[in-house]
């Protein structure tokens, strides 16, 4: 059969078949060591012990029912099948064809070794096999599943996923770390990057735009540690994140406001808040006939307009050439007629480009940045652009800010996993150095319910005529401006 290797399948798969059952009884002393805290000696500090402790309490979530028999069986087919098959062959066959070899020639191996196995788990065996040869191997489940926001792989033996906004610990594991290494490198290759000894930092991204970071040995100790930030196959609205009370439906409608009207945007919040997310519902308020340029590290805005052109930075070679960074980027958009800017996320200098950027014409850009209040959002902005080596006087700096930055918008993930926007604020101008904010809303909590969850509500600060009114007014939306407004102050 094509994509076979000349040599007899039966040769490569004839080891005799206790081998899955004998190796059963393994997983029941290695659960004793870890019942060895009481006495001193160094072996729990020196060997990372602490995960079988924790998982008395923290039970793993299954996935897809696997038992240490089942990962056993798979790794002596899959061996088998390494040493059946020409994968030079194989890598000539389109998927789905590579598939149906594949299926066929484990089939084959399974009958050979006489293992004993039910049509489910034969069936589950040939698609992890098939998952592991051409796709993200133990990751596709996990990928597969909408309801998951982030997958944490520490090592081979240990994935965690976030569910909910709470971390989850899984059964799901890979065979070891040259399976996990292997899987990194398919992934970051798909977009042109590589992760290695001698460049082991890695972003990059999967077709659908999830977000992928990847540490790689000697950085990583015990094994590569691959992060992946999950997109959601249907994108979000802000309607859903009105249902999610992510915001009140007054506030959704400023937000509404905010975006159409072309006002400088910047939304800023911690790490997983929820800032791309409302970034990608912002842009859903933006014109179909706006020229939209975006900047990012690793492409993950999913914008609905036909015209946009999508930009991304790119690490330096081997030889420490051809970096273009995010700076190069924002400085070569301005010559390409954008309408709108929009910076994935603002961590540099470049944050001096973006201002520039707002402030000549290119009204309504947007960017996110990490920071924990608004104030702090523009006093970060301040320091981004001093360390960018610009010699300039800070209130020079600062009336750069007022001038290009109109409204800031507060993401935040709360400690019971929940995702609110907890202040939009407007940039009025400075008085002396200091520069003067004033809230449009806010996020009040309130408590907590009984089952732990915050309870709390957006209210309006009362200010009947924000600073963009003007703006609101020249877009003919100075009535549904007025009429949110007044909602949210009753």
């Amino acid at each position: 059969m094509f994509g076979r290797r000349t040599g007899p399948a039966g040769a490569a798969a004839s080891p005799p078949p206790p081998a899955p059952v004998a190796a059963k009884p393994a997983p029941k002393p290695a659960a004793k060591p870890a019942a060895k805290p009481k006495a001193k000696p160094a072996a729990p500090l020196r060997v990372a012990k602490p995960a079988e402790p924790a998982q008395e309490n923290v039970q793993a979530v299954e996935i897809g029912g696997r038992s240490d028999q089942y990962f056993q069986t798979k790794t002596t087919i899959f061996n088998a099948l390494i040493d059946t098959i020409d994968l030079s062959q194989l890598a000539q066959l389109d998927t789905e064809s590579a598939a149906e070899e594949i299926r066929d020639i484990v089939n084959e191996i399974i009958s050979i070794k006489n293992v004993q196995m039910s049509i489910a788990e034969q069936e589950s065996l040939l698609q992890d096999i098939c998952n592991d040869v051409l796709g993200y191997g133990p990751l596709e489940p996990l990928l597969a599943r909408d309801d998951i926001a982030d997958i944490m792989v520490n090592g081979a033996s240990h994935v965690f996923i976030e569910v909910g906004g709470k971390i989850q610990l899984t059964n799901v594991r890979f065979r070891d770390n040259a399976q996990l290494m292997n899987i990194c490198q398919r992934i970051v290759s798909q977009v042109g990057r590589r992760v290695d000894e001698a460049s082991p930092i890695c972003d990059a991204r999967l077709p659908d735009g999830s977000r992928v970071n990847v540490i790689a040995p000697p950085l990583a100790i015990d094994g590569a540690a691959l992060t992946i930030r999950k997109f959601k196959k249907d994108k979000l609205t802000i309607q859903d994140l009105v249902n999610f009370s992510s915001i009140s439906p007054e506030g959704a409608k400023v937000l509404e406001i905010v975006g159409h009207c072309r006002i400088n945007t910047l939304i800023s919040g911690g790490t997983g808040s929820g800032k791309t997310t409302l970034l990608n519902c912002m842009t859903g308020f933006i014109e179909q006939d706006e020229r939209i340029i975006t900047c990012e590290d690793a492409a993950e805005l999913q914008l609905q307009q036909p015209h946009v052109v999508r930009l991304e930075t790119r690490p330096p070679n081997l030889e420490g050439q051809g970096e273009v960074t995010m700076r190069d980027l924002v400085k070569n958009c301005l010559r390409m007629r954008p309408e709108r800017i929009i910076v994935g996320e603002v961590r540099g200098p470049e944050a001096f480009d973006l201002l520039q950027a707002m402030n000549t014409g290119h009204d309504g850009s947007m960017g996110t940045l990490h920071a924990n209040s608004p104030r702090e959002a523009l006093q970060r902005i301040e320091s981004m652009i001093t360390m960018g080596g610009y010699n300039l006087p800070s209130k020079t700096i600062r009336e750069m800010i007022v001038g290009s930055i109109d409204v800031v918008i507060q993401a935040a993930r709360l400690r019971d996993g929940s995702r609110r926007i907890t202040h939009v604020t407007e940039v009025l101008g400075t008085e002396g150095d200091t520069i003067i904010t004033q809230d449009l809303f806010i996020y009040d909590m309130e408590g907590e319910d009984d089952t732990g969850a915050i309870v709390g509500r957006h209210k309006s600060t009362g200010i009947a005529r924000p600073a963009f009114w003007d703006r609101a007014r020249y877009y003919g939306k100075e009535a549904e401006l007025a009429g949110a407004l007044d909602a949210a102050s009753e």
